[in-house]
């Protein structure tokens, strides 16, 4: 498929996958969801991404959600209507493998789509976060309920709540544990790549058995994740053992954070 709303880049086990829309403050439209549902599948079966990296070009926003102009195309019948998230998540669509998201500018309703299904959220010091939705006069019920899977419910609430009256800022979102790291704009996209990178060094099934079974057990009471997760533990590393030959194993220089 050839991608007119994202450009996809492969390179050393990561795809970068950049947001293309900047005129549109890379609001996404039916055209872009419908890439991100062939992506997320061509991802899920090609062994050779074992990252992803998602970026947005243009300096104002990373994503203001869906685009008002064109609309998403819904079903006539109701009860055949689904969420653009459906299309637009990787967990939706089956894809264990890490999803770096690297947020800048405005990150507003639709956007928390990709922010509530990420692994590792980064953003920039200018990054601000905000659901326009009920300023509007809509019902937000379906970004809020991922958000609060992430952070405090008050936060999620909060945000819900009061629509475009306020805006969270890139500190505020590392305080409660929105994004795990703010770094100056400049170094966004290098900061991403470079975590991609040190993910993408380690052995893919290990990775990807971690990602599934962390994201599965959300949905599980503690005692069955547990149960579960021993299962994967078994299948990921065959016979009990791990992939890495602890007696050649070279242990890298660990970082602070």
């Amino acid at each position: 498929m050839k991608y007119e709303t994202i450009i996809v880049e492969v390179a050393d086990h990561v795809a970068t996958v950049t947001l293309n829309r900047p005129d549109k403050l890379n609001a996404f439209n039916q055209q872009m969801c419908d890439e991100f549902e062939h992506l997320w599948n061509a991802v899920r079966l090609d062994d050779d991404v074992r990252v992803i990296v998602l970026q947005a070009n243009g300096e104002r926003a990373f994503c203001t959600g869906v685009d008002v102009r064109e609309g998403i195309d819904f079903a006539t019948n109701i009860w055949s209507q689904r969420d653009p998230g459906a299309q637009l998540g990787p967990k939706y669509n089956k894809v264990w493998k890490p999803l770096v998201t690297a947020l800048h500018g405005m990150v507003a309703g639709g956007a928390l789509y990709w922010v509530n299904e990420a692994d590792i959220v980064i953003c920039s010091d200018d990054a601000t976060f905000f659901d326009p939705h009920v300023s509007y006069g809509i019902t937000a019920a379906l970004e809020p309920s991922g958000l609060a899977r992430r952070v405090p419910l008050g936060e999620a609430l909060r945000m819900a709540l009061l629509g475009l009256d306020e805006r969270m800022s890139a500190t505020r979102a590392r305080e409660i544990g929105l994004v795990s790291e703010v770094v100056p704009a400049d170094a966004l996209r290098a900061r991403a790549a470079e975590l991609a990178a040190k993910i993408a060094a380690k052995p893919p099934a290990a990775i990807q058995g971690t990602v599934k079974a962390v994201w599965e057990s959300l949905d599980m009471t503690r005692s069955c994740a547990q149960e579960v997760g021993m299962s994967y533990t078994q299948i990921g590393n065959p016979i009990g053992s791990a992939q890495v030959d602890r007696a050649t194993f070279s242990r890298p220089q660990w970082q602070l954070r």
